[in-house]
Formats: C-alpha cells, sequence, structure tokens
C-alpha cells in the first residue's frame, strides 16, 4: 500500500492545539455575562451534550494478513507439499523432505534447535504442550525435557514415520501462533534441498486487516484497541488490533532515507462480515481520544476573548450574552466546551 494515511484534517489539529493553550490561558472578559446589544448573529446552533472521538483514518487491506516462508533445515529432496491455499492443523506435516514430516505444532518461539533429554527453555515447555494437546502423557508440561518426555516423543516418531530416537531433530516440527493456511508455493516437489531453502509460504486462517501508519501514530493502535472498519459497500463493522510491529521500507531512491511505519493487524469483532469477501480495500478508524457526555458547540462557535482565550455568544430570543469558555477535545466540526452558565439546549451563535 502506498499513500495510506488519510490524516485528521489539519484545520482541527491546529485548532485543537490552540484549545488546548486556550485552557491554560482563558481569563474571563470584562463585563462577561452581559447583554452584547441587539445585535443577533446571522445563525445559531444548540449546545448539545455528547461524546467527542478524535480519530485517525488510514486505509486498510483485508486478506490473511503478512505471508510468511517456511524453509528446509536440512539437506533432502523434496517429497510432499501441500496444495496452494490448503489449511494445515496441528499435528500435520506441512512439509515432506526424504518422506520425513515437517510437523505443524502451535506455539510462538520458532525451533531453533535439536531437543533432547536435558534441555529446559520456552521450546521444551512448547513443544511439552503440543503433545499432550496431541495426546501423548506420561511426562510433566513444563520446561524440562526429561526421560518421561523422550518417551512420549519416542511414540510421537513412530506414530509419524520418524526414526524413534526420542530426541527432536531441528526440521522434525515447525512452529506456527495456529493454524495455518499455504499462501504459496517456493519449492517442487522432486527438488533437491538445503538449509536456508525457502519451501512456502503461509499466512493464518482468519481474514484480517493490515494497516500501516506513520510511526507518529502508532499510540493509537496499540494491541487491545479498538476500531471501526469500513467494508466495500459502506457497511462499518467493530475490530480490534490484536499485533503491531515496526516495519523499515528501503528508500526508493538512492540517497533517500529508508521509511520507517508501522503494520497493524486489526482482526474483525464479527469474522462473518467479511467471509464472502476476498482481498479487498478497506477504511480503519481508529480513536486518538474520546471524551464522553460533555457539553459542544460547532468550533465556528467560538469567538476570541479580548483577554485572550474563547467565548461564544449566547442567545436567548432578541438578547445576546457572552460567555467566556474553557475548551477540550475537537472532533469532528465540534468542540468540548466549560462555561458559567453554560447548558444543554442553549444557543449559540454562529458568525456568518
Amino acid at each position: 500500500m502506498s499513500g495510506r494515511i488519510l490524516k485528521v484534517v489539519a484545520g482541527v489539529v491546529v485548532i485543537a492545539s490552540a484549545g488546548t493553550a486556550a485552557v491554560l490561558v482563558a481569563r474571563p472578559e470584562a463585563g462577561a455575562g452581559s447583554g452584547a446589544g441587539n445585535r443577533l448573529p446571522p445563525a445559531g446552533a444548540t449546545v448539545s451534550r455528547q461524546t467527542l472521538r478524535e480519530s485517525v483514518e488510514a486505509d486498510g487491506e483485508l486478506g490473511y494478513g503478512p505471508a510468511r516462508t517456511a524453509a528446509a533445515r536440512r539437506n533432502g529432496t523434496v517429497t510432499w507439499l501441500p496444495d496452494s491455499g490448503a489449511t494445515v492443523t496441528r499435528g500435520r506435516p506441512l512439509y515432506r523432505i526424504d518422506d520425513d514430516p515437517a510437523v505443524l505444532m502451535y506455539g510462538t518461539t520458532p525451533a531453533y534447535r535439536s531437543l533432547s533429554p536435558g534441555a529446559e527453555g520456552r521450546d521444551v515447555a512448547q513443544l511439552e504442550r503440543n503433545l499432550a494437546a496431541l495426546g501423548y502423557d506420561g511426562f510433566t508440561a513444563d520446561d524440562e525435557y526429561t526421560s518421561s518426555t523422550a518417551g512420549a516423543v519416542e511414540q510421537w516418531q513412530e506414530d509419524n514415520g520418524l526414526p524413534e530416537t526420542g530426541v527432536v531433530a531441528l526440521g522434525q516440527v515447525v512452529f506456527a501462533s495456529g493454524a495455518v493456511r499455504v499462501d504459496s508455493l517456493i519449492a517442487e516437489v522432486d527438488q533437491a534441498v538445503g538449509p536456508g531453502r525457502d519451501l512456502l509460504t503461509w499466512t493464518g486462517t482468519g481474514k484480517v486487516i493490515t494497516v500501516r501508519l506513520d510511526v507518529s501514530d502508532a499510540a493509537v493502535a496499540k494491541v487491545g484497541a479498538a476500531a471501526e472498519v469500513t467494508l466495500p459497500g459502506g457497511r462499518t463493522t467493530a475490530g480490534r488490533v490484536t499485533e503491531t510491529a515496526t516495519v523499515i521500507e528501503p528508500a526508493e531512491k538512492a540517497g533517500d532515507d529508508p521509511t520507517t511505519e508501522a503494520e497493524v493487524q486489526v482482526t474483525l469483532t464479527d469474522p462473518k462480515v467479511a467471509k464472502d469477501l476476498g482481498s479487498a480495500a478497506v477504511d480503519v478508524a481508529f480513536t486518538a481520544a474520546e471524551r464522553r457526555d460533555v457539553l459542544t458547540v460547532p468550533v465556528a462557535a467560538l469567538l476570541a476573548a479580548p483577554g485572550g482565550g474563547f467565548l461564544v455568544e449566547v442567545v436567548d430570543g432578541a438578547a445576546v450574552g457572552r460567555v467566556p469558555v474553557r475548551t477540550g477535545l475537537f472532533a469532528d466540526g465540534r468542540v468540548e466546551v466549560t462555561g458559567d452558565g453554560l447548558a444543554e439546549g442553549m444557543t449559540v451563535g454562529v458568525p456568518g
């Protein structure tokens, strides 16, 4: 995606900065609250009580998320690969080399070493949890690889046609965070490969939305943050940030600096709304700030007070009074205001 960020309207940002300062410098105007004569404003607007939200909007791409690569961890010949688009679940082979399967297991720590009795660590605990989930027992699922673990591994190896050594050699398991969808095949059956040779790419199995944000906006899209997604056709639905990462894009031209962005994954709260959609462009809005149950007026109703800060003109029939106000959040053309005597339902003037 290019040029993805649809910033909050620049004018609102500038006004919001002024509004923040106004909270600090606003002073009651001399004679505030007194009549302003019979001069009526050209237009009026109602003081409303509502929830204001300031949003950061961005383009998103609905799909299966970024693809990851599975590579060979040993020398040999590729003897089997799954079909592109196939789903592989825990305990099933992701590929075969010399007819030995690389079995998918669930976890976030990648396989990076052989595991044998005496080994300890997160990868051991991860392996043991998977063995237990697959129905093997006789060991304690902790972070220690014991002789009991080795016994369960031998049974697992026998069931998968692997040499029954009790040692999980590098390349016998592949860890992923969950079930995977085969995205594309890189290698071919009957191809000789070695360690590090890319074999295929895979993604998760659920639809997600990928969004790129400027790093300056990344704070609004932390894991767990809510998002509003507008799908093709205009339907809106809720989502939540499930993953973030920093991505550095190489410079497009010599002499330019690389670009650093935040890559955000948003998962739909109701996946069914996207089940009939393939890859699609969507709009995503993240809430940058929110103020609930506050008095608001149109931004255009704010007038500069002679002593600094802002005021609004309150219209009551043919009478006009001036009320100094302090401003809060600016969003969607309205601003949060507080002022003596200001109440919901009042009418304020809007200059022509």
